[in-house]
């Protein structure tokens, strides 16, 4: 039995099929808390763990109802990206990023059997690494993205054309109720079979709300356009994106050498991390390899 029947049993066995089906469609899947076994105290404790790290990493509380405790700027002397995505003249989310080494929750959550069959399933089963382990703390905003909703393909950056390949692919864990009104995330369906890049406010006019409850995973492939809808109502949007990726695109976090290795062993499925993380795969390398050597005499 080849890798792709191996995983189409465990797809089968996991209750994704027709979730699958719905990737082929439109790019896009949402999988519901019943078959993740997502429960209300589990999204309660990984939104408790992601406030109490944005609240170290930023610097002021936060809380579901009532968002940042004290009014935010942009820092001037940061590169925005690694704190918060800039759109408009005041932050209205941030990023936290390096959630796999932080806490074992998010370590479990990058080897959850439903994300993993279906990113494999998108990108390859023997050729998907992770890319990136982080959360979105989303809040009240008029403005969001502007009139572009922030469209973007996540392989922009591999040269095309890209095929039918998903050379990325993101599992997104809705921690608290995705609708349009919330900030939802927007998408186009079917976009993923259009090779290319959205075209600004145009392509936001086919958008829709990827609207789900807590609990809920969203899995979509890396050349679906998707963005989001501006938070409209008071409180957080929040959710843990992990970005998935082919063992030849470069990770936008270098886990090989940012995280400590023995943390590995401390999750659900430690070799099953320890490959996606791509502790073992042969490059890059930084040492020359010696494959053959002088046979000593005598023998």
């Amino acid at each position: 039995m080849n890798d792709d029947s191996v995983l189409n049993l465990e797809l089968e066995a996991l209750g994704l099929s027709s979730h699958v089906a719905e990737l082929a469609k439109s790019g896009l899947c949402v999988v519901p808390p019943e078959v993740t076994g997502a429960s209300a105290q589990w999204v309660r404790s990984m939104s408790e763990l992601v406030l109490r790290r944005t609240t170290e990493f930023i610097g002021c509380g936060f809380t579901l109802e009532r968002g940042p405790d004290a009014a935010l700027e942009y820092n001037p002397d940061a590169e925005p990206v690694n704190i918060v995505v800039r759109t408009g003249n005041r932050p209205n989310q941030v990023v936290v990023q390096q959630l796999a080494g932080y806490h074992r929750e998010f370590r479990d959550l990058a080897v959850h059997p439903a994300a993993v069959a279906l990113v494999r399933h998108l990108i390859g089963e023997p050729r998907t690494r992770f890319s990136h382990h982080q959360c979105f703390v989303k809040w009240r905003d008029e403005y969001g993205y502007g009139s572009t909703l922030g469209l973007h393909a996540d392989q922009t950056a591999v040269p095309g054309p890209w095929g039918q390949t998903a050379f990325v692919a993101n599992a997104t864990w809705c921690l608290t109720d995705y609708t349009q009104s919330g900030g939802a995330l927007a998408y186009v369906p079917g976009s993923h079979r259009r090779d290319g890049k959205p075209d600004g406010a145009e392509a936001a006019r086919e958008a829709v709300p990827v609207e789900a409850e807590a609990g809920s995973l969203i899995v979509f492939h890396g050349a679906t356009w998707h963005g989001a809808y501006p938070r409209t109502i008071p409180g957080l949007r929040l959710c843990v994106t992990n970005l998935y990726r082919h063992v030849m695109v470069t990770p936008q976090e270098d886990l090989r050498h940012s995280l400590d290795r023995r943390l590995a062993d401390d999750c659900r499925n430690p070799e099953l991390f320890r490959e996606l993380a791509g502790f073992n795969d042969g490059f890059p390398y930084v040492t020359q390899r010696k494959p053959v050597r002088v046979v000593p005499s005598g023998r």
